[in-house]
C-alpha cells in the first residue's frame, strides 16, 4: 500500500481501491442484526419446536398419524415466523438506509457523502455541529473544534480538539468544524458497535419477552413429571400397551405446550415493525415499540417538533443609534461564514443583501451551554478590521432591567424567535472574565426578529395525548416566554406558566416535583435536559424524549424512549431508538398507538395460551392421581380422555385462530408492568375452573375398562370411551370458548363474529357425521352429553364470576401501592 496522503484533496480513486482490496474499509456488520439464514435457524430451532418434534415422533411410532396433525403446528411456527421476520428485516434494512448517518469524505479534491462502510483507512472527513464520529481519527483540520466523548468516556464536558488530537468513534462534535483523517476502521475502531447497536432488530431487555421465556421455562419443567405421571397410568395401572399409553402421554403433554405464544408475539412486533415503516418510522430497536406502549410523559423540543424547522427574517429593530457598520452587512458576513448554519442563520442568509468580501479572523461557534456565537472580521481589500461580532440570546447577553431586554422579551412573549447582534472591544474567541457572558465590553446593536411557523399537525398531535392522557413537556433553549407562547396557540400552558430553566433546581426531589408541574420550559441546557429525564424517571414515570440537536443526545440516551427527527443530527439519530424519517411529530401517536397494540394484544392472547396450559396440566394430574387411588382402591382404571387429535382439535377455534385475529387487532390500552402477574391472575383460575369441569365431566360418564382399544396397526378409543371423551371434550371446549369471550372484550362486531364462528364450527365438528369419523367422536349419547352440558354451565359462571372479581382485586392492590408510594413521597418531603 502506499503512503498515506494527508492533503486536503484526500485519497484518490486509486488510493482507495488499493485500501479496499487490503480490506481497510469500515465493514458494518448487517443493519438488522440477523441474516436471513440466523432468521431461519432462529424460529426452526426452537423449544416449542423441538418439544413438538419429539411429540411428534412419538405418535408416528404409534402408527396414527391422524393424532400427528399437531405436527402441523411446527410448520406454522416457523413458516409465519420466517415470513413475518424476513419481511419486518427488509422493511428495516430500507429505512436504515435512508437514516443512517453518511459522513462527508474528501476524495480527489471534491467532497462526497458517503455510507459509513465506505469510509477507507486514511480517509480525509469534515465535521461540523451535530456530526458523528464514525471512526476513529486523528484531527488535521479544527475551528474551534469541541467534541462531546460522555457517550464512551462517561465525561459530561465537550473535549477541546486541535490538530493531532484523536478523535474516537461514537464521540459527537458540538461545536465548531474541522476535519480528521480515519487512522482505525472496522472492527479495530474503539466504538465501532456503537451505531450499529442502535439500528439492530433486536429483542433484548424486554419485559414481555423476559416475562414469557420465563413462563416457558416453567413449563417445560412440568411436562416431565406429568408426562412420567400419565404414561405410568396409561401403561401400568389402566393397562393399555405402549402404543395406547404413548398416545394418551401425548394428547396429555400437547396442549401444555403454549405453542402459538412465542409466534404470536414474534408476528405481533415483526407486524408492528412493518407498519411503522409504512409510516416512515424507523424502529432502531424492537423493544422500543413495547417501551412506547408504557410511556406517560413525552418531553419534545419546540424547535422542528412543535414548529418547523425553517424561520423567516421578519425584521431588524435596531437599537444602537449609529453602529460602525450597518447590521444587515455584519448579518450577512456571520451567515455566509458559518460552515454549518442552524435554522435561524439560513433564515437571515435568505434575506440578506450582497454579502460583504470580509474574512473572520477568530470564530467562536454557538453552543448550547453559552447560546451565543460570534466573529470578529477583516476587510479582504483594505485589510482594516471590520470589528468583532456576537450574535445570541437577548436575555443572555443583556442586563434583565434593560430597555432593550425588556422589548425583546415582549416580542418573544407574542412566539416570535428574538436573538441580539452585537460587538465587543476583543476579539470574540477571547476568554470572557470572570461572570461575564462573552469577552470584553458588549454593546448591542440590533434585535433580530426571526418568525416560526408551528406544524399544523402539532395541535391534533397534543390533543391525542391529551386524550391518552399522556403528559407532554415542551423543553426548548430558546426564551422561556416565547415557548410559553408557541405552546399557548396549541392549547398547552401559557407564556405567564413557562419556567426559566436557569432558575430549576439542582435536587433531583425538587427537580421532579417543578417538572411534573410545569408543561413549557425554556433556556434549557443539555446537562438539565437531561437531569429532567432522570427527575420524571425517579417519580415512576416512563419518559419519551424527542429532539433533533446535538444538544438533545444526552437526554435522548437516557430516557426510557429516545425519539429523533430525520433531518436531525447523526449523533442523535444514532443514539434514539426510534428515527422519523418524515421529521413530522404527528408520526408519534401512531408510534405510540402502535405499541399500545401490540402489547395489548399479546397480554390478551397469552391469557388464552396460558389457560390451556394451567387446564391441560391439571386434567393431566387428576386424572393421573385418579388412575393411582382407583388402582389403590380397586375399581375400574381411569384412562386419559382423550386423544392428540382430539386436544388438537380443541385449539383450533379457542385459541389458534382467534389469538391470530386478537393479536392483529386495535387496542389504545396503555401498557402496565407486571405482565407476567397479570396473565396469571387470569389464566390459573380460568385455568383450574375448565380443568375441573372437564374432569368432573370425564369421572360422571367414564364407562370404566381400558381406554384404548389397539387392533393391528389400529389404535382407537372403546365406543363407550369415545362417547365420554366427547363429552368431556364438550364441556372443555364450551368453557375454553366462553373464556375467549371474556378475553375478547370490550365487545365489537368483528369480535362477536369471530365468536360466533369459533361457537359454530365446533357445533358442525361435533354434529356433521364426517367429521365426527374423521376426529374419532361420538356425540349419540345425550346422556353423557347432558352431564357435560351442565357441568360447561357451571365452569361458564365461574368463568364469568372470576372475570369481575380478579380486576377489582387488583385494581384495589394497586391502588393501595400507589397511595403507600404517594404518602411516602410525602414523608419523605415534610421530613426535609
Amino acid at each position: 500500500m502506499t503512503a498515506a496522503r494527508t492533503d486536503a484533496r484526500g485519497l484518490s480513486a486509486d488510493d482507495v481501491a488499493q485500501r479496499v482490496a487490503a480490506g481497510a474499509v469500515n465493514a458494518m456488520p448487517d443493519r438488522s442484526g440477523r441474516s436471513v439464514a440466523d432468521i431461519i435457524r432462529a424460529n426452526v430451532f426452537t423449544r416449542i419446536n423441538a418439544i413438538l418434534g419429539v411429540l411428534f415422533a412419538i405418535v408416528a411410532f404409534t402408527g396414527s398419524f391422524i393424532n400427528g396433525l399437531f405436527g402441523l403446528l411446527i410448520v406454522a411456527n416457523s413458516g409465519i415466523g420466517i415470513i413475518q421476520e424476513v419481511r419486518a428485516k427488509r422493511t428495516l434494512d430500507k429505512l436504515a438506509i435512508v437514516g443512517q448517518t453518511r459522513p462527508r469524505v474528501r476524495r480527489d479534491g471534491e467532497v462526497r457523502e458517503l455510507a459509513p462502510d465506505e469510509v477507507v483507512l486514511d480517509d480525509i472527513i469534515e465535521i461540523g455541529a451535530g456530526d458523528q464520529i464514525v471512526v476513529d481519527g486523528e484531527v488535521v483540520e479544527a475551528v474551534a473544534l469541541d467534541v462531546d466523548e460522555s457517550l464512551l468516556t462517561g465525561e459530561a464536558d465537550p473535549v477541546d480538539k486541535d490538530p493531532g488530537a484523536q478523535v474516537l468513534s461514537g464521540s459527537f462534535v458540538v461545536a465548531g468544524g474541522g476535519a480528521y483523517r480515519a487512522t482505525k476502521v472496522g472492527a479495530d475502531a474503539y466504538a465501532a458497535q456503537l451505531a450499529a447497536e442502535a439500528s439492530k432488530f433486536t429483542l433484548v431487555s424486554s419485559e414481555l419477552r423476559s416475562g414469557i421465556d420465563q413462563i416457558l421455562r416453567v413449563i417445560t419443567w412440568l411436562l416431565i413429571p406429568a408426562g412420567v405421571l400419565t404414561i405410568v397410568n396409561q401403561l401400568f395401572i389402566s393397562q393399555n400397551g405402549l402404543r395406547a399409553a404413548l398416545l394418551g402421554m401425548v394428547a396429555a403433554l400437547v396442549p401444555m405446550v403454549p405453542e402459538g405464544l412465542v409466534l404470536m408475539t414474534s408476528i405481533a412486533f415483526a407486524v408492528g415493525v412493518v407498519r411503522l415503516g409504512q409510516r416512515q418510522c424507523l424502529v432502531n430497536e424492537l423493544p422500543a415499540i413495547e417501551g412506547l406502549a408504557r410511556v406517560n410523559v413525552v418531553c419534545a423540543d419546540k424547535t422542528g417538533t412543535l414548529t418547523e424547522n425553517g424561520m423567516r427574517l421578519a425584521e431588524i429593530r435596531p437599537v444602537e443609534q449609529a453602529p460602525p457598520v450597518s447590521p444587515e452587512l455584519v448579518l450577512a458576513a456571520l451567515a455566509a461564514h458559518d460552515p454549518r448554519p442552524n435554522a435561524s442563520m439560513l433564515a437571515i442568509a435568505e434575506a440578506a443583501p450582497t454579502t460583504p468580501r470580509w474574512s473572520p479572523t477568530a470564530v467562536e461557534p454557538f453552543t448550547s451551554a453559552k447560546k451565543w456565537s460570534g466573529m470578529s472580521f477583516r476587510d479582504d481589500e483594505t485589510g482594516a478590521g471590520r470589528g468583532n461580532w456576537i450574535i445570541g440570546a437577548p436575555d443572555v447577553l443583556l442586563d434583565p432591567a434593560s430597555e432593550t431586554a425588556s422589548v425583546a422579551g415582549e416580542l418573544g412573549a407574542t412566539g416570535l424567535r428574538i436573538l441580539l447582534l452585537g460587538r465587543t472591544d476583543v476579539a470574540v474567541d477571547t476568554e470572557p472574565e470572570g461572570a461575564a457572558a462573552v469577552p470584553g465590553h458588549f454593546v448591542a446593536v440590533a434585535l433580530v426578529v426571526l418568525e416560526q411557523k408551528v406544524r399544523p399537525d402539532a395541535r391534533d398531535t397534543l390533543e391525542y395525548f391529551a386524550e391518552q392522557r399522556v403528559a407532554v413537556k415542551v423543553i426548548s433553549g430558546d426564551n422561556a416566554r416565547s415557548v410559553g407562547a408557541v405552546a399557548q396557540s396549541l392549547g398547552l400552558g401559557s407564556p405567564d406558566t413557562s419556567v426559566d430553566a436557569r432558575e430549576l433546581p439542582t435536587d433531583t426531589e425538587e427537580l421532579a416535583e417543578v417538572v411534573e408541574k410545569g408543561i413549557t420550559f425554556g433556556r434549557v441546557r443539555p446537562d438539565q435536559k437531561r437531569a429532567m429525564v432522570k427527575a420524571l424517571q425517579s417519580h415512576d414515570n416512563t419518559v419519551a424524549m424527542t429532539g433533533d440537536g446535538v444538544n438533545d443526545v444526552l437526554a435522548l440516551k437516557d430516557a426510557d424512549i429516545g425519539v429523533a427527527m430525520g433531518s436531525g443530527s447523526s449523533a442523535a439519530r444514532s443514539v434514539a431508538q426510534i428515527v422519523l424519517l418524515d421529521n413530522k411529530f404527528a408520526t408519534l401517536p401512531y408510534v405510540v398507538g402502535e405499541g399500545r397494540r401490540v402489547i395489548g394484544n399479546i397480554e390478551r392472547v397469552s391469557n388464552l395460551f396460558l389457560t390451556k396450559t394451567v387446564y391441560a396440566v391439571l386434567l393431566a394430574l387428576f386424572v393421573g392421581i385418579g388412575g393411582v387411588v382407583g388402582r389403590i382402591a380397586g375399581t375400574d382404571p381411569l384412562s386419559y380422555p382423550f386423544q392428540p387429535i382430539h386436544v388438537t382439535i380443541s385449539a383450533w377455534f379457542t385459541i389458534g385462530i382467534p389469538a391470530f385475529v386478537l393479536s392483529l387487532a386495535p387496542n389504545n390500552e396503555r401498557a402496565r408492568r407486571g405482565f407476567v402477574r397479570r396473565v396469571l391472575l387470569m389464566a390459573v383460575p380460568n385455568g383450574i375452573i375448565v380443568g375441573l369441569a372437564a374432569f368432573t365431566t370425564y369421572v360422571l360418564v367414564n364407562p370404566g375398562g381400558a381406554g384404548v382399544q389397539v387392533g393391528g396397526d389400529a389404535v382407537d378409543l372403546s365406543p363407550g370411551q369415545t362417547q365420554a371423551a366427547t363429552a368431556t371434550l364438550m364441556t372443555l371446549i364450551a368453557v375454553a370458548v366462553y373464556v375467549l369471550a371474556v378475553v375478547a372484550r370490550p365487545y365489537t362486531w368483528w369480535k362477536v363474529v369471530l365468536i360466533a364462528v369459533s361457537a359454530g364450527a365446533y357445533v358442525i365438528i361435533f354434529a356433521w357425521p364426517f367429521t365426527q369419523h374423521l376426529f374419532k367422536l361420538d356425540s349419540s349419547n345425550w346422556q353423557m352429553n347432558s352431564v357435560a352440558l351442565v357441568s360447561a354451565a357451571i365452569g361458564i359462571a365461574a368463568v364469568e364470576a372470576v372475570s369481575r372479581i380478579v380486576p377489582r382485586v387488583v385494581a384495589a392492590r394497586d391502588l393501595r401501592r400507589h397511595s403507600a408510594h404517594v404518602d411516602d413521597l410525602h414523608g419523605t418531603r415534610s421530613d426535609r
